[in-house]
């Protein structure tokens, strides 16, 4: 008999399982192919980025309709890092639950986190780079450049805990895309399950560590090499700006991502009662 989650669906129960399996290897990579795959995520999350910004610079869409089609369109970077296989900081949080089960040691959820993180900012930034030196920003008239640098410049002027509690509905969202995507045996079946959090928590405008090493560098970029209005006027986009925001996104995301995901459904699914005899 068919269970409630269809003929070839992972339940919750087993998507557990899986997660926390999957964290042991995750974290137990080679340093090199952590590296390696932590650079192609920055770089997927970056070319996702780079859709929804085509999105949001045509100025007849209304704010409703460019944001839900900028999100769908930001998707792609989810599809290509859990389809193709890639390293992701903000879906890596979830190590958080082979840790909390004693699979993985302190030090090794430490080390994935702090190696991905820091490879994912190589591959969003360099994309950043051969995206600015191709010369994409100057489409549609400059219009995209411009984009770019509004995008950046409200996200270095938030406050810090506006930018935390973005942050940690974000990683929510992209951390139920992840174990969705778990429940599903094919690719239409993981990108039906990514399209919807992702696209939902974009429209919403919360905040994406990985995605702002790509958004912010690249308005670095512009501000830097062009000589337009709209570059002079960007003040709060530099590196004090850029890490101001950093800092309290990256810790939102690993909240969201890690307690309000990972260990809620370690104490669900994987946690282990205290029976009366281990307490003696």
């Amino acid at each position: 008999m068919a269970d409630i989650y269809g003929f070839d669906a992972f339940s919750p129960k087993q998507i557990a399982e899986k997660v926390d399996n999957i964290g042991v290897t995750k974290a137990r990579l080679p340093l090199l192919s952590m590296v390696m795959l932590g650079v192609l995520a920055g770089a997927f999350i970056g070319l996702g980025a780079l859709y929804f910004v085509l999105i949001k610079s045509d100025a007849n869409l209304g704010f409703g309709t460019s944001q839900m089609l900028g999100g769908l369109a930001f998707s792609l970077g989810l599809l290509l890092v859990v389809v193709a296989g890639a390293e992701l900081f903000t879906g890596n949080n979830l190590l958080a639950m082979a840790w909390a089960d004693n699979k993985i040691t302190t030090t090794e959820l430490l080390r994935n986190w702090l190696v991905v993180a820091c490879s994912n900012f190589i591959g969003a930034a360099g994309l950043a780079v051969l995206v600015y030196v191709s010369g994409h920003t100057e489409l549609n008239h400059g219009v995209i450049a411009e984009r770019y640098l509004q995008i950046a410049q409200a996200k270095c002027s938030l406050p810090f805990w506006t930018a935390f509690f973005r942050g940690v509905l974000c990683n929510i969202l992209v951390c139920m895309a992840i174990w969705m995507a778990m429940a599903g045996r094919s690719v239409v079946d993981k990108a039906v399950a990514i399209v919807f959090p992702i696209s939902a928590f974009v429209a919403a405008g919360f905040e994406h560590s990985i995605a702002n090493m790509f958004f912010i560098p690249l308005a670095m970029c512009i501000k830097a090499f062009s000589g337009t209005a709209a570059a002079t006027a960007t003040d709060a986009v530099g590196w004090l700006g850029f890490i101001g925001n950093l800092i309290p996104v990256i810790l939102g995301n690993l909240v969201g991502g890690s307690v309000l995901v990972g260990l809620v459904y370690y104490v669900i699914y994987l946690r282990k009662p205290v029976l009366p005899s281990d307490k003696t």
